[in-house]
């Protein structure tokens, strides 16, 4: 993360987009009393889309049984020489 205030933004605007886009950086930009964020469109859809998966109770409720299915070991292993074909057909019949 990286912070710059207006003038420094304005002077280097150029080398501060080229970050965010290349390195993923996020600048801190303050600007008085207010700040800005400066990040990749990738990022903003990103937090928009955990935003929205966690705004779900039935979504998170099931992303928490998953959680709690993993550490009780409640899971299904594909065999390593086993198609997904298989392994599909397998774990159905279990089910």
């Amino acid at each position: 993360m990286r912070t710059a205030n207006y003038t420094d933004l304005r002077n280097n605007l150029k080398s501060y987009i080229e970050s965010v886009i290349e390195n993923s950086d996020t600048v801190i930009i303050n600007h008085g009393k207010a700040g800005i964020v400066l990040m990749s469109l990738d990022e903003y859809n990103a937090i928009r889309e955990t935003e929205y998966i966690m705004s779900s109770r039935r979504t998170m409720d099931a992303i928490r049984k998953g959680e709690e299915d993993i550490k009780t070991g409640n899971v299904f292993t594909q065999k390593e020489d086993e198609s997904v074909v298989d392994f599909l057909k397998r774990i159905s019949c279990t089910a």
